[in-house]
């Protein structure tokens, strides 16, 4: 059986990966040669939220991430971050790894990522689906404006069984508002593919405010919120009991605020 210590060790690597990029940014900076560059960051947040979805049920998220990025344009990368069981049955973290390829041409930036999102140890108790599933995305960004097409290449997406070909859409708008603040709009739809699995489609929605400060630190706030296309949020359960015998019903889609800070190196 996974432990819970088990389960974070991808996080406390990643947070020392992170810690390490620091000194191999210093030295890609001290020579014009280097064809890789490393970036990290780590954030502490009042929630998780992803896709319109309370991914830690209203609680604290700890997150860090690496990328090593080519100057041809190519990059690979990961990034993790705690879950709740609540939500993502037997789950206690997600833990992304990807990589692609991304360029512009004059004011026209263009990209294509294949991700793949685990959750070690979790599984539907019922019929034993994963949560894990990959994806491939494509992205067009214009100056302030960007525009994501996702689109589920296994079997089974995040718990839901035949569900290959589920796809995401994600546009918005980076905006800046001078005073090293940016204001960050976003719109999702989801459509999930197989037959009744339309069930669980949804729709989502962010606008928030992210302000750059001193020594690579960064503070963010968004106001989120999802619409699911039934009732299937209004009383999300995994059905699985605590160690109390009590079942915990949320709403996961509701509205919700996420206040962030985030240090990068």
């Amino acid at each position: 059986m996974t432990t819970f210590a088990q389960r974070l060790l991808p996080l406390v690597c990643l947070s020392l990966c992170t810690m390490q990029s620091a000194h191999a940014a210093d030295f890609t900076e001290a020579s014009s040669n280097q064809a890789w560059t490393v970036s990290g960051n780590a954030s502490v947040a009042s929630q998780y939220v992803s896709r319109g979805f309370r991914q830690t049920w209203g609680k604290p998220a700890l997150q860090a991430g690496v990328d090593f990025v080519h100057r041809s344009g190519w990059s690979v990368g990961s990034w993790v971050s705690n879950v709740s069981d609540r939500y993502v049955e037997n789950g206690k973290l997600e833990w992304d790894l990807y990589g692609g390829y991304s360029g512009s041409l004059a004011q026209v930036g263009y990209g294509l990522t294949a991700l793949y999102y685990r959750y070690p140890g979790a599984v539907i108790s019922a019929g034993g689906t994963r949560y894990d599933y990959a994806e491939l995305s494509a992205g067009l960004s214009y100056k302030s404006l960007y525009a994501k097409y996702n689109y589920t290449l296994t079997r089974d997406f995040f718990g839901i069984s035949n569900a290959r070909g589920t796809a995401y859409f994600d546009g918005g708008a980076n905006i800046d508002l001078g005073h090293a603040t940016t204001l960050n709009l976003h719109a999702g739809e989801g459509r999930v593919a197989g037959a009744g699995n339309d069930y669980w489609n949804w729709r989502d929605v962010k606008v928030g405010l992210t302000r750059t400060l001193h020594g690579g630190w960064s503070v963010a706030g968004a106001y989120t919120r999802a619409f699911g296309a039934t009732h299937a949020y209004d009383r999300y359960s995994t059905g699985v009991p605590d160690a109390r015998g009590h079942i915990a019903y949320s709403n996961p889609a509701k509205g919700s605020f996420v206040l962030s800070l985030t240090r990068g190196f």
